[in-house]
């Protein structure tokens, strides 16, 4: 296994946390000069902030153990494409690189919808690589059937009730 596969499966354990506690299972790893500086989860629901993307919770605690907002020659393992307040975030701590796992056509800011990593109207581009596509898109997408089942067992509990209406 190369380095490559090796962070991106540490992101995908990243993931699997995010699942276990409820959010959509996106894990980052940021890693400097070959070593893993820092690594999170998504947590917006738990934390109570929008912001709380897995990319955003990494940046801030790379940024905090290095003691310096610029993340210059970092690189970033993160699961799904990032959305565009994430890719805001890389370009703005001049990660260098961007790896990344499954596409998102809805909300995806890297390849699907924008490129804004590589927009040379910006003051920083990052490069970006898609790797382990398959694995990453299988746990969003385990996650995603769980909630769909979830929520079709409720609103038939909820239509097959019989109405009190005296």
């Amino acid at each position: 296994m190369d380095k490559d596969e090796e962070f991106m499966g540490l992101a995908l354990a990243e993931a699997r946390k995010a699942m276990a506690r409820g959010e959509v299972p996106v894990g980052a790893v940021i890693v400097m000069d070959g070593k893993v500086i820092a690594r999170a989860h998504n947590r917006p629901i738990s934390l109570h902030d929008p912001c709380g993307h897995a990319e955003v919770l990494a940046i801030r605690k790379a940024a905090k153990k290095i003691g310096n907002y610029r993340l210059t020659g970092a690189e970033m393992y993160v699961t799904l494409e990032p959305c565009v307040m994430c890719a805001g975030a890389i370009v703005n701590a001049r990660i260098s690189r961007v790896v990344f796992g499954a596409a998102d056509p809805k909300g995806g800011a890297v390849v699907s919808l924008f490129k804004i990593l590589g927009d040379g109207r910006l003051n920083h581009c990052a490069a970006a690589e898609q790797l382990l596509q398959g694995p990453c898109a299988e746990i969003l997408s385990r996650f995603f059937r769980g909630k769909r089942i979830t929520s079709s067992a409720r609103k038939k509990t909820r239509c097959g009730e019989i109405p009190k209406w005296s």
